[in-house]
């Protein structure tokens, strides 16, 4: 069955929910290469890895049911055992369809859910970059990013959502949008929390001035660092990161953690949104002294390098 068919048949309220589960894990082979084993049920499906050339495993997840509708629910769990690096990104812009008033079962909506936790052993690196998530108008979609990294692992991680179909003059109507993200270090003996954040948009929030004035595009980038930087490596990565903002529209604002940065962009193109958050992405390789990242080809309006 086509995507496209899927999607429209489930809209219409004729077709049970989805719960989707996908399982990975990471560890390294005896040539220094991450490889992944695992799997996944309907309607996510893990579609074929690519080595880069530093051996990271990169990795795209597919969705086949084409959108996400009121109680439907996936869940990503990923494990990286000690020195695996990995990249998960996705084949397509995720799509949470309208729900409110939309069944007379459930005329206030549904939540439709998605799932992402992470635990990372040491010397581990993890990217997880998806492409953007569209909120139909009525919407209602929650989406958790849980990560707990062990001493001198790092995660970088971005999420963009673009709240109504803005090109056909949508905005979130009865909707909710609602986004948490939590990341927690063991080391050793000693568990911190290095990050928790929580959003949530309504129409009202929406069209504050107190909220999103009215822009459709929100997107955060985070980095947990390996290890502390120096206040010189701070203060180039934040000062590049601002620098990084010419030629894009929005407001985009980053500040340093205890140990990493976090970057916001609000406005309304979700491609500029992307295009801060790549060089971004490109810095923090620098840092860690990697390589400069390969866009996985999945990825529409790549920037030029």
């Amino acid at each position: 069955m086509k995507a496209g068919l899927n999607s429209e048949h489930r809209v219409g309220g004729t077709q049970s929910q989805w719960h989707g589960h996908c399982s990975l894990e990471f560890s390294t082979d005896h040539q220094g290469k991450t490889r992944h084993q695992g799997g996944s049920s309907a309607p996510l499906k893990i579609l074929r890895a690519v080595n880069n050339v530093d051996g990271r495993c990169e990795l795209p997840l597919l969705h086949t049911a084409g959108g996400l509708v009121g109680g439907d629910t996936l869940e990503v769990t990923l494990n990286l055992k000690q020195n695996s690096r990995s990249l998960i990104t996705s084949v397509a812009a995720q799509k949470a369809y309208g729900s409110v008033k939309r069944s007379r079962l459930h005329p206030d909506g549904r939540w439709s859910k998605q799932k992402v936790s992470a635990a990372q052993e040491e010397n581990t690196d993890l990217e997880w970059l998806p492409q953007e998530v569209v909120i139909y108008a009525d919407a209602m979609f929650e989406q958790r990013l849980e990560i707990v990294l062990a001493k001198n692992s790092s995660f970088l991680g971005m999420d963009i959502a673009r709240l109504g179909r803005t090109a056909a003059g949508e905005e979130l109507g009865n909707g909710h949008w609602r986004s948490v993200i939590t990341i927690k270090r063991n080391d050793n003996d000693n568990t911190r929390w290095e990050f928790v954040d929580r959003t949530e948009i309504e129409q009202e929030s929406f069209q504050s001035i107190h909220g999103l004035g009215g822009e459709p595009v929100v997107g955060t980038l985070v980095w947990a660092a390996a290890n502390p930087l120096s206040g010189d490596e701070m203060n180039a990565l934040l000062e590049g990161a601002r620098h990084d903002r010419r030629s894009l529209s929005g407001e985009m604002r980053c500040g340093g953690l205890e140990q990493g940065m976090v970057a916001r962009y609000v406005g309304n193109s979700s491609r500029d949104a992307r295009f801060w958050f790549s060089r971004i992405w490109r810095r923090t390789r620098e840092i860690r002294g990697m390589r400069p990242p390969e866009i996985p080809r999945y990825w529409p309006l790549q920037e030029a390098a």
